[in-house]
Formats: structure tokens, sequence, C-alpha cells
């Protein structure tokens, strides 16, 4: 196996247990190295372009998965955001005729 296919399927698996445990910044970190793995692949002359193709689908499925938990993870602080504020409002008027 090429070293930017290894480098591949290291980052990626770095980026799955980095989702697992809902580690953003590390996420961060890793969707930098994995944009970086996917060139080096790109350039490099890989002998089995089955197994390339297998790893970059491997990618694909994750970024997928990786932007439906980052939705889901918006919405859920969009949600708590907005009943913090409507507690702030509350807390106003209250303290108005309190």
């Amino acid at each position: 196996m090429s070293s930017s296919v290894l480098r591949l399927q290291e980052t990626g698996s770095a980026l799955r247990n980095a989702l697992a445990a809902q580690d953003w910044a590390a996420i961060g970190e890793l969707d930098l190295q994995c944009r970086q793995a996917v060139d080096e692949a790109m350039v490099d002359t890989v002998d089995d372009q089955g197994v390339l193709r297998a790893r970059m689908q491997e990618l694909l499925d994750l970024y997928q998965e990786l932007v439906t938990v980052c939705q889901s993870e918006q919405r859920r602080l969009g949600a708590e955001l907005l009943q913090l504020n409507q507690s702030q409002q509350g807390a106003k008027v209250y303290q108005l005729f309190g």
C-alpha cells in the first residue's frame, strides 16, 4: 500500500474517532490533514487504484456522516441559544415588575 493511501486510511480513522468523541477541535485539525492527504493521493502514482478508490469512498462516507452530525449539533445549539435568549428576556421583564 502506498504511503498516500496509508495516510488517507490513518487520517480517516483518526477523524472517525474524533467524531465519535465529538472532539470538534481535533475534527478541525484532522479535516485539514485529510484534505492534504487527498491532495497527495491525487498526485501520487498508486499501483492499486482499487484500494485508493475504496479509501476515497470511505472518506466520502465519513464526511457525509460528519456533515449530518454537524447539522444536528448546529440545530441543538441553536435551540439552546434560543431558550437562553428567551430566559434572559423573561428575567428582564421580571426585574422590571419585581
